[in-house]
């Protein structure tokens, strides 16, 4: 079943040539899930065909920040009552969402049978996909250091707060030393100016610099935008509602900048650390 489970991967992997990108950032209130919900939609509208995996399992919100109606989740798929593709639902621009639950512990804690349970769905995923951008929790839980190492590329998004910083080092480390991540790129979000935005960077990379063997990437900066608000209001996102602010231009030439990002050749991350962890189950 296991050589099963890894073969459905690799074949996701070389025959459908998806990228698989983890936003994600340590502390909450970074912007995160406003900027993969962006990110995701302006890819649509270049051309890709995109899913997003709300992988805050226990407190989702990518639908209600959307005003899209779930009727089902990932609880379900675990559950066995349906797929994948029949949890589904449609956003923006043909963006797909795989909705998870919200106020549900049982969902932030699932363990190792759980865990393959997500990738044979994933494996058996029907509907075509071009891009797949992972929503990851806040903090540094097994959780979320699981779907960070499983994505070919990391975006790690902080803020002008000390404990944004802070955090995103912590995450940082975690997957560097422990896990052989070395590659991450960052996004600057909600900063007053690109000056402030390169400062921050440059903070965090003197850090890792100095205690880590990683490499960072500043991606974006992301101007503050009081219009992000405005379309967070009115469950919008703001390249569609303001697309000639700062914010928006912003996420669109990220966007622009993700396409570019190259898709190994070889089946590595995809989630593959699933059947690393039932391997080790049945050991």
């Amino acid at each position: 079943m296991m050589v099963d489970q890894a073969s459905s991967l690799r074949r996701m992997n070389q025959s459908k040539q998806i990228k698989v990108v983890a936003v994600t950032g340590g502390k909450g209130g970074v912007g995160k899930t406003n900027l993969t919900l962006n990110l995701a939609i302006a890819s649509a509208k270049r051309g890709s065909r995109v899913l997003v995996l709300d992988a805050d399992l226990g407190l989702a919100n990518v639908d209600v920040m959307l005003g899209l109606r779930v009727d089902r989740n990932l609880s379900h798929v675990l559950s066995g009552d349906c797929t994948l593709d029949e949890i589904l639902v449609t956003g923006p621009h043909g963006v797909k969402i795989a909705p998870a639950t919200s106020g549900t512990q049982s969902m932030a804690e699932l363990g190792a049978r759980e865990h393959a349970g997500l990738i044979r769905a994933f494996g058996e995923l029907q509907t075509p996909i071009d891009m797949l951008l992972v929503d990851t929790a806040a903090g540094i839980s097994d959780m979320v250091v699981s779907f960070s190492r499983a994505a070919q590329d990391v975006i790690i998004v902080v803020c002008d707060e000390p404990t944004s910083l802070t955090d995103a080092y912590a995450l940082i480390k975690i997957l560097n030393r422990e896990h052989g991540v070395f590659n991450f790129k960052v996004v600057a979000n909600m900063v007053r100016s690109e000056r402030e935005g390169q400062e921050l960077f440059n903070k965090l990379s003197k850090v890792t610099g100095r205690f880590l063997d990683v490499a960072l990437e500043l991606v974006s900066i992301v101007p503050f935008d009081e219009n992000v608000r405005k379309s967070i209001r009115k469950q919008t996102a703001i390249v569609d509602a303001y697309p000639a602010s700062g914010a928006a231009k912003a996420i669109n030439q990220l966007a622009e900048n993700v396409a570019s990002w190259p898709v190994p050749i070889q089946a590595g991350g995809h989630l593959e650390f699933f059947i690393e962890n039932l391997v080790s189950l049945q050991d």
